[in-house]
């Protein structure tokens, strides 16, 4: 191989590394920015979740109010 033929593949490697750290760069904002998002989700699920469970009275009482059983 001549020197310019081992020059053009050297550059051509170089743009390709270019490329893949760019997109590599892209990628880990995108998750970045999708992991905060499902953390602000789960944040208003356990909220909404919290909210269901104060507006929402059990059908299962407490043990202080559960009567014991008739073998005591």
């Amino acid at each position: 191989m001549s020197d310019t033929d081992l020059q053009a593949r050297l550059e051509a490697l170089e743009i390709r590394l270019a490329h893949h750290e760019a997109a590599m760069d892209e990628l880990t904002r995108t998750l970045l920015q999708q992991e905060r998002l499902v953390g602000e989700q789960a944040e208003t699920i356990r909220r909404l979740a919290a909210q269901l469970r104060a507006a929402t009275p059990s059908l299962i009482a407490s043990r202080d109010e559960e009567t014991p059983p008739p073998h005591y």
